[in-house]
């Protein structure tokens, strides 16, 4: 039935892909996690008809066209592919996979079968970031030719800092790099087309218990178009979080500050980002800062994907990544991970 979703994961999925499917006008049929009992229990708590252990069973039971993914990295090829040979429709988190390999097998099956298959990447709905996509693709900054995107934040700064078990585990797709940094990268070749070269570090800054994932890095990249850039993220940084984004043209730079996009010409500074106050969160007892933002842009990314299914008309922008652009921000990611182990630029496969 058109209109119906099961959510896999009792994490984020609870928290941000439930109340944002809601809000784009899905009903929640199912909620999938590993211990059923538990599931059952979570579903329950915020209304959801049914709990499973299993996607399997969650697809017989309730027939629903859309399952979105919401679980580590090592188990999205296969949920994804269960999915996706069921005929359903998928909205996976991302990295869309564990390597490069195991996404282009996603590619390859979701257009046999088919269905819409896209990726996480929520945060194409921010209106900062969709104002500055705009602004760079009607040519309000000329030719783009730096951009800087840097992030500091004292998430991870304490060895003993909570976080989903798998960020810090390399074997399960972990590392900020894979969990932020896919973000990042999906909105730069978003904003300036594909991310052709890279030369990279890639590093732990607080030994942890829990595994040896990275939990920050440092990108110099080249695009097709000839930009290049500085990407960098910490994680383990105490004090206030820092955010930077600009990307600079012939005719003017654009710049989010504060969450708000601006565009910097001879004439002056102008504000392009429209006012829009994200929703509160679902769970009042959630006091998480982002959590609004996330469920607000996530909505726009549900919201896009009930529209497909009802065909009816979908603006043009923002457009959701699709399983090929999580298979580019992979590519970009294996290079930048291989670029900081040899110690030399890597250039993209599959781009250049």
């Amino acid at each position: 039935m058109t209109g119906r979703a099961i959510v896999v994961g009792t994490g984020f999925g609870l928290r941000v892909h439930v109340p944002a499917l809601r809000a784009a006008g899905f009903e929640v049929a199912a909620l999938v996690g590993r211990d059923a009992e538990r599931t059952a229990r979570r579903a329950a708590r915020v209304g959801v008809p049914a709990g499973f252990a299993t996607l399997a069973a969650a697809l017989e039971a309730t027939g629903a066209e859309v399952v979105t993914i919401a679980t580590p990295p090592d188990t999205h090829a296969e949920l994804a592919g269960l999915a996706v040979a069921a005929g359903r429709h998928v909205i996976c988190e991302k990295p869309l996979a564990l390597s490069v390999e195991q996404a282009e097998a996603m590619v390859k099956a979701a257009d046999a079968a088919g269905v819409v298959a896209l990726v996480g990447t929520e945060f194409r709905w921010d209106p900062a970031i969709e104002a500055v996509r705009a602004a760079i693709a009607a040519g309000r900054i000329g030719r783009p030719h730096t951009a800087t995107v840097m992030r500091s934040y004292p998430m991870l700064a304490a060895a003993d800092a909570g976080a989903p078990g798998w960020w810090f585990d390399p074997a399960r797709g972990g590392g900020w790099l894979r969990a932020n940094g896919t973000h990042l990268i999906d909105q730069l070749q978003l904003w300036l087309g594909p991310i052709v070269e890279v030369s990279a570090t890639v590093g732990q800054a607080v030994p942890r218990a829990g595994g040896g994932a990275d939990d920050g890095y440092g990108v110099l990249f080249r695009t097709a178009d000839g930009a290049t850039g500085v990407l960098q993220e910490c994680a383990a940084a105490w004090g206030e979080p820092v955010e930077v984004t600009r990307v600079a043209g012939t005719a003017g730079t654009v710049s989010v500050v504060d969450g708000r996009a601006h565009l910097t010409t001879p004439d002056g500074s102008h504000d392009l980002t429209p006012a829009a106050p994200p929703p509160a969160p679902a769970d009042p007892g959630d006091t998480r800062p982002w959590t609004a933002q996330e469920i607000a842009s996530y909505t726009g990314l549900a919201r896009w994907l009930h529209q497909r299914l009802s065909r009816a008309a979908a603006p043009g922008f923002p457009r959701p990544a699709t399983f090929a652009d999580g298979l580019a921000v992979l590519r970009v990611v294996e290079a930048v991970q291989t670029s900081a182990e040899q110690r030399r630029t890597i250039t993209v496969g599959g781009v250049a």
